[in-house]
């Protein structure tokens, strides 16, 4: 069974950074990608970011380039995203999914597995 577990949300204050971690188990895929996603009070679920597992090639929305930035734990099969200069807007419910048909794109609709998601709540 797929599992996507997701950790390390929180209350900051802008500015502020935090790291999400979404530890993947209970797969076999040869080729797939991890993405990251939000979704805010009355949005729609947003695309943020995705890394590829075969070269761990990332992809960022343009909200959050140069601002986030995915890494991955082989090891711990886990993929991290540590999030800088954290603005108000950033505020939603963050899940990490999985998708294992190409080709890799940031549309929530392409991903089969969700994790259950974590709250990040960025003060002003």
């Amino acid at each position: 069974e797929v599992q996507l577990v997701e950790s390390g949300g929180g209350l900051v204050q802008a500015g502020g950074s935090l790291r999400l971690s979404c530890a993947a188990s209970g797969f076999t895929f040869d080729d797939y990608v991890i993405g990251w996603f939000r979704q805010a009070p009355g949005k729609e679920r947003e695309g943020i970011s995705y890394m590829s597992s075969s070269d761990g090639s990332t992809y960022y929305a343009d909200s959050v380039k140069g601002r986030f930035t995915m890494s991955s734990d082989n090891v711990k099969n886990t993929v991290y995203l540590q999030m800088n200069v954290l603005k108000p807007e950033d505020t939603a419910v963050y899940y990490c999914a999985l998708d294992f048909i190409p080709p890799w794109i940031l549309s929530a609709a392409e991903y089969v597995y969700w994790g259950q998601g974590t709250q990040v709540t960025v003060s002003s």
